[in-house]
């Protein structure tokens, strides 16, 4: 690795000359890194998903296991390099290479931005769908073996394009040239939120498309592991469609989703609507009505359940329509419930944002899906980090907050014949807090 020797002198207001240079040693600035490999270390998951791939290489020639790629890969997109040319500097980082289950001077490096490159574009529709059930099967092993009922939240984003990506195309909603990529998560009886599959689709499919398929392997894995468990899907309005429907009631799941409004469910929803406006006359602004009625659009293959909100915004009544085949549930609570949703679209920010989930800047399509299934790897990753945090001030936060106070800490790393010693910064401001996280990772009864 290239070095930079040579002395800069900075220009301060102090009494000594203040110089700087690159050749302080072995130090790091992402000690924190360390956690999120306590994390994968707890449930496994960057090992399972190693082991889906089948590797084609000739073994006399491999320097580097498809373990080691996925590690490197996911460690760096969690530390905040989602780019896979950081690794030709972060390959030499002493608390990555500890990460990664090296030791930190004498170890050898760790891979390589053109070896990565070639394991992403290697990947066969077979490996990724075999990655994306690996994945999905260990976020299942974390909900409590107690487990009644779930909610799966599907929801869909863009992923916008700026090359000659393929199956890259213009979409009208969202204006640009993209991807489409279809995002789900599992919310347990906690109210935990777990990342659990992520589909990449070309920009202009159908916000349908995949949807039902995804649905089916999600119902296996959870029937598999809790035969009577209660399944709840939510969406927005794109999903609230007959396709769909029919195969929510093939699966005898429960549903909560969005349906767009039209002239046949104004009539029907009118006298909440009228109820609204006339008890908003005392009430004021902001007050809220609750109904459900049947309602049988033209391409549905029988009447359904149709929850309807009334509200007054600003003297002017709006209304909101469910589709849903609870039929013991109130009204007002059914349609809180598909409110809760509204967290979901927070953790797709989250992803796109925080762990910068976009880079599908590969030519190749599968490529870019695998690089899709690592982005949602490194925040599995921290979902099992923030469980761990939990009675601290982390315990809510946003990855983008974790990992600047928990993750960019300063460390020196010392290496000799018998032990590798870390030494944290020592101002840093959060010790305690910092050593809670870490024993909770390390504990025997921390259950995610």
């Amino acid at each position: 690795m290239e070095h930079y020797t040579s002395n800069i002198l900075l220009p301060l207001n102090l009494r000594k000359k203040v110089s700087l240079d690159f050749t302080g040693g072995s130090l790091t600035s992402d000690s924190g890194v360390l956690l999120v490999a306590q994390a994968d270390q707890r449930i496994g998951l960057i090992t399972k998903m190693a082991d889906a791939i089948v590797d084609v290489r000739q073994k006399a020639k491999i320097s580097h296991s498809l373990k080691d790629m996925v590690q490197a890969r996911v460690f760096a997109i969690a530390a905040g390099y989602p780019d896979a040319n950081n690794l030709d500097s972060l390959r030499y980082d002493p608390a990555f290479k500890i990460a990664c289950g090296r030791p930190p001077v004498t170890g050898n490096e760790l891979v390589s931005q053109p070896t990565l490159s070639r394991y992403e574009n290697g990947l066969t529709r077979t490996d990724l769908m075999r990655m994306a059930t690996a994945l999905a099967q260990c976020v299942i092993n974390q909900l409590p073996q107690t487990t009644r009922q779930v909610t799966i939240d599907i929801d869909a984003t863009d992923d916008p394009c700026h090359g000659q990506q393929e199956f890259e195309g213009f979409n009208a909603y969202y204006d640009n040239h993209c991807y489409l990529p279809l995002l789900v998560q599992v919310v347990d009886e906690n109210g935990t939120q777990w990342p659990v599959a992520a589909l990449l689709r070309p920009g202009r499919t159908s916000p349908m498309a995949g949807v039902c398929g995804l649905l089916r392997r999600l119902a296996g894995l959870l029937r598999g592991r809790f035969p009577e468990i209660s399944i709840t899907v939510r969406g927005d309005s794109a999903f609230g469609c007959d396709k769909i429907l029919r195969c929510l009631d093939a699966l005898k799941v429960h549903y909560v989703l969005g349906i767009a409004q039209n002239a046949c469910l104004e009539r029907l929803g009118a006298p909440v609507t009228k109820r609204c406006r006339q008890k908003s006359v005392r009430a004021g602004f902001g007050f809220q009505t609750h109904g459900s009625f049947l309602y049988q659009a033209g391409t549905w293959n029988r009447a359904r359940r149709v929850v309807v909100k009334a509200e007054n915004i600003q003297g002017e009544i709006h209304t909101r329509y469910v589709v849903t085949n609870l039929w013991q549930q109130k009204a007002v609570n059914l349609y809180e419930s598909y409110c809760g949703r509204g967290d979901h679209e927070n953790r797709i920010k989250e992803l796109k944002l925080d762990l910068e989930s976009g880079r599908t800047s590969c030519h190749r399509f599968l490529a870019n899906q695998g690089r899709l299934l690592m982005h949602l790897a490194a925040y599995v990753l921290w979902t099992v980090v923030r469980l761990a945090a939990e009675g601290t001030q982390w315990g809510r936060m946003q990855v983008g907050n974790l990992r600047l106070q928990l993750l960019k800490v300063a460390a020196r790393v010392v290496e000799n014949s018998r032990r590798v010693c870390v030494h944290l910064c020592s101002a840093y401001p959060y010790q305690e807090a910092w050593r809670r996280v870490q024993a909770r990772l390390c504990a025997p009864d921390f259950v995610t």
